[in-house]
């Protein structure tokens, strides 16, 4: 459970710096949000890497990363399945 405050931070520093990158150049409330080029895609950078740490590290057991590694396996066939007909059918 120690890790679990942790989980969260990098969490809810994931999802702002993605906001950030998403959003560009706005104004939120009183707030000016101008980061660029460089800082949006830094922003992107530093959001995706945060939510990658969030997942692997609230996920230690065997039994999670099993079920997700199903679950993507299974989304991706399904996937390929749609496409390959969508391709066939035009």
């Amino acid at each position: 459970m120690t890790s679990f405050p942790s989980t969260n931070g990098f969490f809810i520093a994931g999802i702002v710096f993605l906001v950030i990158a998403v959003l560009g150049q706005t104004k939120l409330g009183f707030v000016e949000i101008n980061p660029g080029c460089f800082g949006r895609t830094l922003a992107l950078l530093i959001g995706l890497i945060s939510l990658a740490v969030a997942l692997f590290g609230g996920t230690s057991s065997v039994e999670t990363l099993e079920l997700l590694r199903t679950y993507l396996t299974n989304l991706i066939q399904q996937s390929m399945g749609f496409v390959n007909d969508f391709l066939s059918g035009s």
